[in-house]
């Protein structure tokens, strides 16, 4: 069998190398994102951010838990900040979710976020995709925790869950980072703390003093550690998931944010390689004051849309 079919199939190490060929950018990674186009778009995706501390990991490991008990596959995508060596991921989340390590029903991998802002990895969107189409019930995305920079995730989950620690000023830190807006259900972690009764008091009274349309997001409390508060987070969640399709994006969304997350890439790298004269002739330019940022950039884009020339052979 081939990747593409195997994948398909639900096979989780063609899975795995499936994403590692994404995250490559491989051409075998294009005739799979080519392959799975009709199986996308059943699984439910669910977004968890919140800032580092909060304890994100703990308590999606409980919901992981409850969802299998009520016999749900789960794929989880944790965001990790990038190795200063490799650009890999630090792979702190898969460690603090080892508890699932042994169920073929939960399948966990870590993405690098590799400078990419937004609290994701440029990569997620199509890594989503590959899990839809293995197969799973339920695709989780972790965050980064890197801050007021994580609202790309309401563009990729159908239900974006914000994670709040006592003692950490979130109630101002949501306010600042647009979170509220974002929000479809608040948790307050570490609900044993004495402070979670005024964090919650405070989350509350943020969202009502919000002007314009009201949004109606629960607010709940949690013990990740001791699972008190999971079963009401998976109904939350699921009502919330009732309340629209399971994808909140269509297939052109999609497509479009495949490709846009590909070509920032490949700029990216571009610019960074410092192996391209016309780049670098553009960012001496830049440097020396004979180019505006917006004249470099239209260069830029010009720059990389040229095909390149054939490379020599002896």
């Amino acid at each position: 069998m081939t990747l593409l079919a195997e994948l398909l199939d639900g096979d989780r190490r063609a899975l795995a190398r499936a994403i590692s060929a994404v995250e490559d950018g491989t051409e075998q990674a294009s005739v799979i994102l080519a392959g799975i186009h009709h199986r996308v778009g059943r699984a439910a995706v669910v977004g968890f951010t919140g800032p580092p501390g909060a304890g994100k990991s703990t308590l999606i490991g409980g919901y992981v838990s409850a969802l299998r008990q009520s016999g749900r596959t789960v794929a989880v995508i944790a965001v990790d900040p990038s190795s200063p060596l490799t650009g890999g991921a630090i792979l702190g989340d898969r460690v603090r979710m080892l508890a699932h390590a042994e169920d073929d029903g939960v399948f966990i991998r870590s993405l690098a976020a590799r400078g990419h802002l937004g609290g994701l990895s440029a990569t997620a969107p199509l890594v989503i995709d590959l899990m839809d189409a293995a197969g799973f019930d339920v695709v989780i995305i972790e965050t980064v925790g890197a801050g007021q920079s994580e609202v790309e995730i309401a563009e990729l989950a159908a239900v974006t869950v914000v994670v709040c620690a006592p003692g950490l000023g979130d109630d101002v830190q949501a306010i600042k980072a647009g979170i509220l807006e974002i929000a479809d259900v608040l948790v307050v972690n570490k609900g044993d703390s004495p402070e979670a009764a005024v964090t919650r008091a405070q989350l509350f009274a943020s969202q009502h003093l919000r002007s314009g349309e009201h949004r109606a997001v629960p607010i709940l409390t949690a013990t990740a550690t001791t699972g008190q508060g999971i079963a009401e987070l998976v109904a939350a969640i699921d009502a919330k998931l009732g309340e629209q399709p399971p994808r909140k994006t269509d297939s052109a969304q999609r497509i479009r944010r495949m490709l846009a997350a590909q070509a920032a890439r490949l700029v990216r790298d571009s610019v960074l390689a410092g192996t391209d004269p016309t780049i670098e002739a553009i960012c001496q330019d830049l440097q020396n004051g004979r180019l505006a940022i917006a004249q470099a950039l239209a260069r830029l884009f010009a720059a990389c849309a040229q095909p390149k020339p054939p490379e020599k052979t002896d």
